[in-house]
């Protein structure tokens, strides 16, 4: 019996050497995208059917307690991640109480912002509660998806990094994703400050209610969170159909 010839052609028909190596090959395929699939890829391949017919208002409720959110429950410029998911589960959001560098609120009007990536513009709602300074945007990354404690707010007189010439601590606060240095003003929408983002951050559509004291969240507004086709899709519903929790993400 002849020697089996241990250069066989791999691009043989039959050749159970070449049918191996592909085996092999495609494995390696396999393991390359899913490394390569960043957050927002991999939830694009999730079945568009999964999600909400549409944006639901809901109470915003703290976690803690079990008890409606109130303003005193929020600090201003609070450097710490004080998120909610809306509209779907695990999509996180920032509410923010802002303030200027001596830490007294500021209200907050509506602002026109552009979004570089398109040229299209939206109107971004301004701030509510007692002082106008309570605002909401997706706490998602609009780059390529990184996501609190990653991005977080970085009050008047932090430094911030991956800050393009930016020197010493900012003055009135950004939001800014520390894995490739993406910087929003949530002062005016959370439009863009610096790249690599090419998209503003969503802004929440929130409410307050004067009378029982608590805010609400009815919709978002502005380009469409990373990684998603439609806000709405993509994901699971909220386990509540009347109120969202209120978490603090440590930063």
């Amino acid at each position: 019996m002849s020697e089996p010839n241990k250069n066989q052609d791999l691009n043989a028909p039959n050749s159970a050497s070449r049918r191996t190596f592909l085996k092999v090959m495609a494995g390696i395929g396999i393991g390359a995208v899913a490394v390569g699939l960043g957050r927002g890829a991999i939830q694009n391949i999730i079945p568009a059917s999964v999600g909400v017919s549409g944006y639901p208002t809901l109470t915003l409720y703290k976690s803690t307690t079990g008890t409606p959110l109130q303003i005193s429950d929020l600090t201003v410029n609070n450097p710490a991640a004080v998120i909610f998911s809306y509209p779907l589960q695990n999509e996180p959001n920032f509410i923010l109480r802002l303030g200027d560098s001596s830490n007294n609120d500021v209200s907050l009007n509506p602002y026109k912002v552009q979004i570089p990536a398109t040229g299209g513009t939206y109107t971004a709602p301004g701030g509510v509660g007692p002082y106008g300074s309570v605002i909401a945007y997706s706490a998602v990354c609009q780059h390529l998806g990184g996501t609190p404690p990653s991005i977080h707010y970085y009050p008047p007189g932090t430094t911030i990094p991956n800050h393009p010439g930016h020197s010493g601590s900012n003055n009135t606060g950004f939001i800014n994703c520390i894995l490739h240095g993406s910087t929003y003003d949530p002062f005016k929408g959370c439009s863009v400050v610096t790249i690599p983002t090419k998209s503003p951050l969503p802004s929440v559509v929130l409410a307050y209610d004067t009378t029982k004291q608590t805010f609400s969240v009815s919709s978002l507004v502005g380009p469409t969170i990373q990684g998603h086709t439609s806000n709405l899709t993509g994901g699971s519903p909220l386990p509540s159909s009347s109120s969202t929790e209120v978490t603090t993400i440590a930063v």
